[in-house]
């Protein structure tokens, strides 16, 4: 009797959860069970989401959960589908997603809609996409919950991928679950640069479209970008210097104080302060992938010019001049070099008057930035970037215009060591030391790379981490060592640092098949530089002498 009720149970498991190879859920809503009261609510709130399963190639059975996180997005211009097309990378365009559902795993996308009404009282308007991010996390813990209880018996533990805000959420998430006791069945929890110690958009620009929207101009094609974005609950509680720190009762000119980065009020201060409290999940393998350079390399120059720029702003009324031409001379730079102060913003309104020619400055502004003297200015810093030209999509004359003049197309959006959540080292153009990172393991690029750029090198990594194979911190120690590799990831070098010399060293490198892809004998020396032409990927690195055996693990970009 038995053995046939766990038959019926076996086979009823499998009517239930067996899917299409290769098929998909219908999107579904995800309300949560928590609820969250952020600054200035009048009561707590829950939060609400959406997810899709894309179930594997192989079985199409929920037994290998990737759950894949979204971040800020204000307008929810990334839809689930949208979310799944931006795993594609490479040349070739292969698709992350693609990769990890042929080898068995089901890819569930967690999204945040644009704007939804909380389940709470069916009435309180959210911005889901840009909200609080603990009540973005309640939403992930509940998905988590559902997930678990809808995977089959014996499925393997969850994998967590976070990027951007997503990571924030996502270690939130974990964090809290543990503290409650709650049993996230997580194994895995992949931070793809995420701001753990805070976001920046360069102050300039801040103050520039603040001023635009609420000071004179009044010009509401802007509104969008500070309501939208700079106001939103989860940009004041990631922003390490916010535009509302520094103004007046007037909501735009700067007030008499420091001018050195300070976050929002209110939001900034008290939500690091709540995370670095909560610290990381300890019941999961936690890693962080970066596309800031960790070899220190800057996103163009402190206190250079971002834009000057005359923009012809159309014809006014001006009494008792009648109708007459406008202009705007705007003027935005980065902010300046340590222990320096600049202007960072400066907008003068005209209109030409009595005769051609004659411009008359009807209003003007301008905002000064000031750095610590620990650290140039942010704007430069190396990081995951922010792309500039990204604000045009093409439906604002004035914006178009304002991309096509500007001198550099990149900001530091990520600095690297918020990325690895390094919070020891206040100069932020640092090259980190990544024993002073919480997590397990890292992936640092050698160079600077657009915010959540996937390429061959950090998907191999998070490949690696997926399937297990992974790279050891010891790969990256950086004391207490023999034989160290100064950068890993390498490109067509590997610089070995040795304490001691070591004469006819034999070197090999054995690639993931087993097969030897390079072989010499070299005298190593304090430090050695070895060329190498090798495709990306993860490679063993076997080093040999009369007095020493040592195998390190590396990746290739």
């Amino acid at each position: 009797m038995k053995k046939i009720t766990f038959l019926f149970l076996l086979v009823l498991t499998n009517m239930l959860y067996a899917q299409t190879p290769g098929g998909e859920s219908a999107i579904t809503t995800i309300d949560a069970t928590i609820p969250y009261q952020g600054f200035g609510e009048p009561s707590a709130l829950l939060g609400s989401g959406e997810y899709k399963i894309f179930y594997d190639n192989v079985d199409g059975v929920l037994d290998k959960p990737i759950i894949f996180v979204d971040g800020f997005d204000p307008n929810d211009s990334r839809d689930i589908d949208s979310m799944y097309s931006l795993l594609d990378y490479g040349n070739s365009n292969e698709n992350l997603g693609d990769i990890v559902r042929d080898e068995g795993y089901d890819l569930i996308v967690l999204n945040f809609p644009e704007e939804y009404l909380s389940p709470t009282d069916g009435t309180t308007l959210i911005r889901g996409g840009a909200d609080f991010i603990q009540r973005n996390a309640y939403i992930l813990v509940e998905l988590i919950n559902t997930i678990n209880q809808d995977k089959v018996i014996d499925a393997e533990q969850n994998v967590v991928i976070g990027p951007s805000m997503g990571g924030l959420i996502s270690r939130y998430a974990l964090t809290y679950m543990e503290s409650q006791t709650l049993d996230h069945d997580t194994r895995l929890y992949i931070s793809f640069d995420s701001p753990h110690q805070g976001a920046h958009v360069p102050i300039g620009i801040q103050y520039l479209f603040n001023y635009m929207v609420n000071g004179d101009p009044g010009i509401s094609e802007a509104e969008p970008l500070v309501s939208g974005l700079l106001n939103s609950a989860a940009a004041k509680q990631m922003l390490i210097d916010h535009y509302l720190a520094h103004v007046d009762g007037s909501g735009y000119n700067q007030a008499a104080i420091t001018h050195t980065p300070i976050g929002a009020p209110n939001f900034r201060d008290a939500f690091q302060t709540e995370l670095d409290g909560m610290g990381f999940p300890q019941d999961t393998r936690n890693v962080s992938i970066t596309n800031g350079s960790g070899t220190g390399q800057m996103t163009g120059t402190p206190g250079a010019e971002l834009i000057n720029h005359t923009f012809d702003t159309g014809s006014a009324e001006v009494p008792p001049f009648g109708t007459v031409n406008t202009r705007a001379i705007i003027t935005v730079n980065f902010a300046p070099l340590a222990s320096q102060s600049n202007v960072v913003t400066d907008f003068i309104g005209q209109a030409e008057v009595i005769f051609p020619g004659n411009w008359v400055t009807g209003f003007s502004y301008n905002a000064s930035a000031e750095s610590t003297a620990e650290s140039d200015g942010l704007d430069n810093a190396p990081g995951g970037q922010f792309d500039l030209f990204s604000f045009d999509d093409g439906t604002n004359p004035l914006i178009t215009e304002f991309v096509q003049n500007l001198n550099e197309q990149y900001f530091d959006f990520i600095p690297t060591l918020s990325g690895l959540a390094i919070s020891s080292e206040p100069d932020w153009y640092a090259t980190p030391d990544i024993n002073d990172s919480p997590f397990d393991n890292t992936y640092i690029p050698m160079n600077n790379e657009p915010h959540v750029t996937l390429t061959d090198g950090n998907v191999a990594f998070a490949l690696a981490e997926i399937r297990s194979e992974t790279l050891g911190m010891a790969d990256y120690s950086l004391t207490n060592f023999e034989i160290k590799l100064q950068q890993n990831p390498v490109e067509n070098q590997i610089t070995l640092l040795s304490e001691n010399i070591y004469n006819n060293a034999s070197i090999s490198i054995i690639d993931m098949t087993g097969k030897m892809v390079f072989s010499d004998n070299i005298d190593i020396k304090n430090r050695t530089d070895i060329n190498i032409n090798l495709n990306s990927g993860i490679y063993v690195l076997r080093i040999n002498t009369m007095d020493l055996n040592k195998t390190m693990r590396f990746m290739v970009n």
